[in-house]
């Protein structure tokens, strides 16, 4: 067994607290994850590991001093790589960084030139068990300036950094502890100036320069890679010179290692061919991919090495780009490549990424969390604030959100953005039918690492002097919440989804024609749906879920034109029921007071009801507004009418949440029926 398995084992007993860096499971394990686990011939012995124990792309500030990152990646203990590049500033145009634990914290080269390796104290300053300090270079650190940094760990199946010396050899074989065949190797000399060696398994021996745009021809790469030795040979320098030193950066492909069975993939390293349109070629991943690196490898027109990561906008609108073999600042406004559930789908006919006819290469990593979340507080927040019209203001939600509600109390309509449909994209307040607005949220413009940004409150509306509001963040993660982009077809179909689990509440809305907003509820079944922007009853159509739940991976879809009309775009919002975290259900009204069991132990902070046997709102209970007894304030998704307090309809209870008995009967009739969403 390599030994890039070694720190977690999983012990017969469940584990309960969190060792994700370390390969053990984070909370307790439900009999389910225990059977599947246990059929792979993992547990209870080897440990389990997800993407977010070794890889990250973290944005930051500089200070101008010292900063530490804390990203969760555990690089002093297992090893690894920092990639970093400024953003905005003098240092935009900064070279690529790379610093490793093997040759040391302050030892770094560039990608994006042919230099040796060198040393600055000031740099990066350490590796930490859950990221890594900087000093005050202005390269990495410089005070206001936009930074990114891309932090791969060292583990079987997925990533390896091995240095040697060459010997001149025309052929030599080097241990690595990749654990699987590699995908792409990446070579640099440290003691002279030499370019960077490319070999992809899509390319074989016709290598690359990652410091260059040529496309694949150059012969520096031999091919004899095993799970166990890559090779090299003497060649121009790159990789087997006599007394020279080098450093190998090794991706593994579709190896698996991952997930609960331990055979998920991550990290792909595969080709396609582009077809010059718009609506480019998909490439199927089996999963969906949060880092994309591309390069043309044959044409008659040379490529960058273009980068794109869902923390910068790697989505289904405008992507800002990088490019790994350029100084350049960061672009935006081109729309090059889209995530999808299951890869990823070229959108330009740029040469850079989709020129007809010509062979691209890519590596593709998967998008995380894999673990099922165990509290609320990490993938929910619910957020109170006043507007003071600043540009750059940052609303800290405690983790990276995937979508944001926003408004004021003052006015019922909850605006919506999410990341996966990328920047200044906004179907419009809930409670209308807009596939568009001029309200736009600009939430997305510079995603945080533990907040959501807002504009200035003068063009956005979300950040005006003095003004309240009211904020919900909600962050992807498996069984609790999912998003997804497709386009319609009016026929019948499924989408696949992320969400590892069958969703029992779904939110549709069209993205380019205005719609309702389409809701499909367990609670009332696969022949029916409701619109989250009216108050109606469900209406009972086959056409819309095409008479089948959900399940796992995919949902269904029908003819109907509301949910899935022909060329028209939309984006799905998918919940579950997740231990401990949020529950979708439903309930018989009593008239009298009664308490709603979701399993919590810490009660609810947020409350979503629908009555479903007659008309009704969407009420919305939060505990940044309050859920306490006599006053529980509460606001209408279907309505501009501003919040009413004073009432006392909901209160939080440690398993869930209390109906009380001056309820009113749009939440507790007599024999009436509600579904509801809570989230702890």
């Amino acid at each position: 067994m390599s030994n890039r398995y070694k720190g977690g084992v999983i012990s017969a007993t469940p584990p309960t607290t969190t060792g994700g860096n370390d390969g053990v499971a984070s909370g307790a394990w439900t009999l389910e994850q225990q059977m599947q686990a246990q059929a792979a011939g993992l547990w209870p012995n080897q440990p389990i590991f997800y993407i977010e124990d070794v890889f990250s792309t973290y944005l930051y500030t500089g200070n101008g001093s010292t900063q530490t990152i804390t990203n969760g990646i555990n690089l002093s203990g297992k090893g690894g790589l920092v990639w970093q590049k400024g953003r905005s500033g003098p240092q935009s145009t900064g070279n690529q960084y790379w610093f490793d634990t093997v040759r040391g914290a302050y030892d770094t080269i560039s990608s994006n030139n042919s230099d040796a390796s060198y040393t600055r104290s000031d740099s990066l300053t350490s590796f930490n068990s859950d990221g890594f300090s900087l000093g005050s270079n202005i390269y990495q650190n410089g005070s206001g300036n936009d930074l990114v940094s891309w932090t791969f760990r060292e583990q079987a199946k997925f990533f390896d950094i091995v240095t040697y010396t060459g010997n001149g050899a025309a052929s030599r074989n080097i241990a690595h502890n990749l654990g699987s065949v590699p995908g792409c190797i990446i070579n640099k000399a440290l003691s002279i100036s030499e370019n960077w060696g490319v070999y992809h398994r899509s390319t074989g021996a016709n290598g690359l320069y990652l410091n260059a745009t040529n496309t694949a021809g150059v012969t520096l790469v031999p091919t004899g890679h095993t799970s166990t030795t890559f090779e090299v040979a003497d060649g121009y320098g790159l990789n087997n010179s006599s007394g020279v030193t080098y450093v190998a950066y090794l991706f593994a492909h579709d190896a698996g290692g991952f997930g609960l069975t331990g055979t998920d993939n991550v990290i792909s390293c595969g080709s396609y061919t582009g077809n010059g349109s718009a609506t480019g070629p998909v490439v199927t991943l089996g999963y969906e991919p949060q880092w994309l690196m591309v390069k043309r490898a044959t044409g008659t027109a040379n490529g960058n090495w273009v980068m794109l990561d869902v923390m910068r906008g790697f989505s289904a609108s405008s992507d800002n780009e990088l490019y790994a073999n350029l100084s350049a600042a960061e672009g935006s406004g081109l729309d090059l490549a889209e995530p999808q559930a299951t890869g990823f789908q070229l959108k330009s006919g740029s040469s850079g990424v989709n020129a007809s006819g010509s062979d691209y290469i890519y590596i593709a990593i998967r998008r995380g969390p894999m673990r099922v979340p165990t509290v609320g507080t990490s993938v929910f927040a619910p957020v109170t604030y006043t507007g003071d019209n600043s540009n750059t203001r940052v609303i800290s939600t405690g983790f990276p959100p995937d979508m944001v509600w926003t408004g004021t109390p003052a006015d019922g309509g909850r605006r919506v953005g999410d990341r996966l449909r990328g920047l200044f994209t906004n179907p419009g307040p809930i409670n209308a039918t807009y596939s568009t607005s001029d309200e736009q949220l600009s939430s997305y413009s510079l995603p945080q690492m533990s907040g959501w940004q807002t504009g200035n409150g003068t063009v956005r509306f979300e950040n005006s002097t003095a003004v309240n509001y009211v904020l919900h963040a909600f962050k992807r993660a498996p069984s609790f919440f999912d998003v997804v982009c497709y386009t319609g077809t009016d026929t019948a179909r499924t989408i696949t989804h992320n969400l590892t689990t069958a969703p029992e509440l779904i939110i549709v809305k069209d993205r380019s024609v205005n719609r309702n907003w389409y809701v499909y509820a367990s609670g009332i079944g696969n022949t029916k749906y409701l619109n989250l922007n009216n108050t109606d009853a469900p209406t009972t159509d086959s056409t819309v879920w095409n008479n089948t739940s959900p399940t796992s991976s995919v949902f269904s879809l029908g003819s109907s034109s509301g949910p899935n009309g022909s060329g028209e775009t939309f984006v799905a919002y998918l919940f579950a029921t997740c231990a401990g975290v949020s529950k979708v259900g439903s309930y018989t009204g009593t008239g009298a007071a009664q308490t709603i069991n979701c399993g919590f132990t810490g009660g609810s902070r947020f409350v979503l009801i629908k009555r479903t046997d007659s008309t009704g709102d969407w009420y919305v209970w939060d505990s940044a507004r309050g859920i306490i007894p006599s006053n529980d304030p509460y606001l209408l998704l279907n309505s501009t009418a501003a919040e009413v307090t004073g009432t006392d309809y909901v209160d939080t209870t440690n398993v869930g949440f209390d109906i009380t008995s001056t309820a009113p009967a749009a939440i507790n009739a007599n024999g009436g029926t509600y579904i509801f969403l809570a989230i702890a």
